[in-house]
């Protein structure tokens, strides 16, 4: 989408700008304190220019930074402004969720800090105050990384509940229009129909009376027989279209890429796919395969973060399959605690028949997969699992 290009756009040069200016921050300061040579400057700009990449490879920006400062501290022993560049890898990957690498980082850094400087700087009780002092750094850096991640977890969630909110508001009007449709059109069948079928008879009979005796038809009697009976055709005409618009809401998966697009919006990388001989669906097996598509996704954006998505449709004789998995932080084995959003798809499942396995993947993260008959009580060839993850929906 164009508005998120320009957004990723901006972050980068703002990305960029920052680290311009802890690499001239840093620089300077080298240069107030000694008189750096070529190989400093180098290792200086490749650990300070690596971090306007770490929105899209923490750990890689992690590493360089750490390992070119460090290089730096080992080739000219310098303050504790060295750890700065270190630091706010340290924040950028712990923000990112990396929390073990953040902490493995510093601690190494702080770790080669302190036996570089015992080792080249006389005065063991200055080159412990400067570690300490570093090691607060770092604790602050990590601290405030987890904080801000809690953060965008929780607008992220705030904005997944209210797009949610919005979506229950429309399919509930929705709903409410059609059982109006359908009441207007009992409503009318039940006063109406009843009331032109008795015009339409009794003109009959009018007409029928006349001819039996001999008489002249009065034409207003024809006028009325004919139009009581187009007045019948038209009024059927009207309640098939209301009642056939209710009972006929669509497959639901016509929506699919509706709600890929919604997912992508939110920030999941999300690939759909479909295979096998697409048809229509009964409308219960695409509604009820939407609204697990929909759920599965809704559980990514709030229990994995974001991860990378793939969503894979199957359409086979007698079944549409469909399986959704991601690549979040579950691990395999895990215990998942139940939510409502598996319970609904479970019993979204059952009801047609299918069967539905959700459960930790087994190269990691989260996996769905259910098979829906696509003609009733036909069964499914696989039994359900108990597989089931937390879910607000």
């Amino acid at each position: 989408m164009q508005v998120q290009g320009d957004i990723d756009r901006r972050a980068l040069l703002l990305d960029t700008a920052g680290a311009a200016a802890i690499g001239a921050a840093v620089t300077a300061a080298a240069r107030a304190a000694s008189s750096p040579d070529v190989l400093d400057l180098l290792l200086v700009a490749a650990g300070s220019l690596a971090l306007a990449a770490h929105r899209q490879a923490p750990r890689t920006v992690l590493a360089v930074t750490t390992l070119s400062m460090f290089a730096y501290v080992v080739h000219a022993h310098p303050g504790s402004w060295v750890a700065l560049p270190v630091v706010v890898a340290v924040h950028a990957a712990a923000r990112s969720g990396h929390r073990a690498q953040a902490a493995g980082a510093g601690a190494l850094f702080l770790l080669g800090y302190f036996v570089v400087l015992l080792v080249a700087v006389p005065g063991v009780q200055d080159t412990v105050e400067r570690t300490l002092l570093l090691l607060g750094w770092f604790l602050c850096a990590g601290v405030t990384g987890l904080i801000d991640k809690n953060w965008q977890a929780y607008l992220r969630q705030t904005e997944q509940r209210a797009l949610d909110a919005e979506r229950t508001r429309e399919e509930t009007a929705l709903r409410r229009a059609g059982e109006e449709r359908l009441r207007i059109a009992r409503e009318l069948h039940d006063s109406l129909t009843h009331s032109i079928s008795i015009v339409k008879l009794q003109a009959g009979v009018a007409v029928h009376l006349a001819r039996k005796r001999g008489t002249e038809v009065e034409p207003a009697l024809l006028a009325i027989q004919e139009a009581s009976g187009e007045a019948m055709r038209e009024l059927r005409s009207t309640l098939e279209v209301l009642r056939t618009d209710v009972l006929d809401p669509g497959t639901g998966l016509d929506r699919i890429d509706e709600l890929a697009e919604r997912a992508r919006a939110a920030g999941i990388a999300l690939v759909v796919t479909v295979d096998g001989a697409e048809r229509p669906l009964p409308a219960d097996v695409g509604g009820a395969a939407y609204r697990i598509v929909q759920e599965a996704l809704t559980n990514v954006a709030r229990h994995a973060d974001r991860a990378e998505t793939t969503v894979r449709l199957l359409y086979t004789d007698s079944a549409l399959e469909l399986r959704v998995d991601d690549r979040g932080p579950c691990l395999p084995g895990d215990r998942i605690t139940p939510g409502t959003g598996l319970t609904g798809m479970r019993e979204r499942v059952a009801a047609l028949g299918g069967t539905l396995e959700a459960a930790p993947g087994a190269h990691g993260g989260f996996s769905v997969r259910a098979e829906l008959p696509l003609e009733p009580g036909m069964p499914a060839k696989s039994e359900v699992c108990g597989g089931s993850r937390g879910s607000a929906g």
